[in-house]
């Protein structure tokens, strides 16, 4: 069992694409939006755009101020 699961991982491990990204034989490359000057690269292509990738912000507020006296918060029932 093991031995398969190694064949089966080395073989998922090697199907990668290695070289340069290019149309297919016999299909034309993509062609240009109406609003480029002209028709983009592969590599511009797989280009992600800023919205795709937000970058991360952790604390966008702040500390919270303390609360006042809350009647509502009660301990939890016993």
């Amino acid at each position: 069992m093991r031995r398969a699961l190694l064949i089966a991982a080395l073989l998922l491990a090697g199907c990668g694409k290695q070289g340069a990204l290019e149309p297919k034989a016999g299909r034309p490359a993509p062609q240009r939006g109406e609003t480029q000057v002209r028709a983009s690269k592969p590599q511009e292509m797989l280009k992600l755009d800023p919205q795709a990738v937000p970058q991360r912000v952790d604390d966008n507020q702040g500390p919270l101020p303390e609360r006042g006296n809350d009647p509502f918060n009660l301990p939890p029932p016993k």
